[in-house]
């Protein structure tokens, strides 16, 4: 959900009413560490991916993408989020424009490529995935693929790579819904062919069921992967357009690489709940290298708009 032609917007004005976390009709205000990225149903943030040296001191900057569906709705943006800053203050958000091909619908994760500066792997609900490169303002398609293993009822929201000994693995789930349906995690190789189109390889499937929050939750509503391998992901629950909303990160597990490329996903049959937060549906999650544990959550609070911050949740 995005913004519609300006790069800044407008705060709420509600109070921090727990410090567990904000309740819905507090989520749209600057307390709590929440920073302000828009305002309406178009605006909220649906994944996020560190941009190539984004990581600078004072600040970071990500590119974002949204859940819009209709003509002339904004997909992606760059924003800046500078921890420590004025919360009163809305966050710097700059649309950018998707050239040569029809818009995407329903974009839910985006991932920078490890390696190639400016590249992105962007996921849309279905599972088409995006393959991107960002230049300046404007979006350019390299290509676009389908997931592998696609399920009848699947709907994604999560996507992630992971880089060790010279080798990529990707990680994505379908987000589950409810008490009887958990969130269904694929991990595989992971490599871009001659044409740039995603190549996966061998699939391995795991079950998520986050414990908290619970009745209308989806269990998986972003999956970020630390150096080490740990396996980081938020659940949200989504009782509707105006909430109640509440959100959790869990340790939900691990994801390894060989050297010789060979993927291994571990889900915990018991995830535990690093944290709780009330009254904002967070759908990204970006641990920071480097940073001690922190990560970039985002939050898409429908009519609410969406919201940025940080937190360490992503352990060391």
């Amino acid at each position: 959900m995005f913004l519609r032609t300006t790069t800044t917007v407008l705060t709420a004005t509600a109070a921090l009413l727990s410090a567990g976390g904000l309740t819905a009709s507090a989520a749209h205000a600057p307390g709590g560490g929440w920073q302000k990225v828009g305002d309406d149903i178009k605006s909220g943030i649906s994944g996020l991916a560190v941009t190539s040296g984004g990581l600078r001191q004072g600040g970071t900057d990500a590119v974002v993408v949204r859940d819009n569906k209709k003509p002339g709705e904004n997909r992606l943006a760059r924003l800046t989020h500078a921890p420590g800053a004025d919360r009163s203050a809305p966050a710097s958000v700059e649309p950018l424009t998707w050239k040569g091909t029809a818009a995407p619908i329903d974009l839910e994760a985006i991932e920078a490529v490890p390696g190639a500066r400016d590249e992105y792997v962007a996921l849309a609900s279905r599972g088409l995935v995006y393959h991107l490169k960002v230049t300046g303002p404007d979006i350019q398609v390299l290509d676009t693929s389908p997931l592998p293993a696609i399920a009848d009822g699947d709907d994604y929201e999560s996507f992630a790579l992971t880089s060790r000994h010279g080798k990529l693995a990707a990680v994505w789930a379908d987000r589950g819904a409810g008490e009887k349906r958990p969130a269904t995690l694929r991990a595989a190789p992971f490599s871009f062919n001659k044409y740039g189109e995603a190549d996966f390889g061998p699939v391995t499937t795991a079950r998520l069921r986050a414990p908290w929050p619970t009745g209308d939750v989806r269990h998986a509503s972003d999956i970020s992967v630390t150096p080490s391998g740990r396996l980081v992901t938020s659940s949200a629950s989504d009782a509707g357009d105006d909430g109640p909303f509440a959100s959790a990160v869990l340790n939900a597990g691990e994801l390894t690489v060989s050297r010789s490329g060979k993927v291994r996903l571990s889900v915990s049959k018991s995830p535990e709940v690093v944290r709780k937060f009330k009254g904002v549906k967070i759908e990204a999650v970006e641990c920071l290298p480097g940073s001690g544990g922190k990560a970039l959550l985002g939050t898409d609070d429908e009519n609410a708009g969406g919201s940025v911050n940080s937190a360490s949740v992503c352990g060391r």
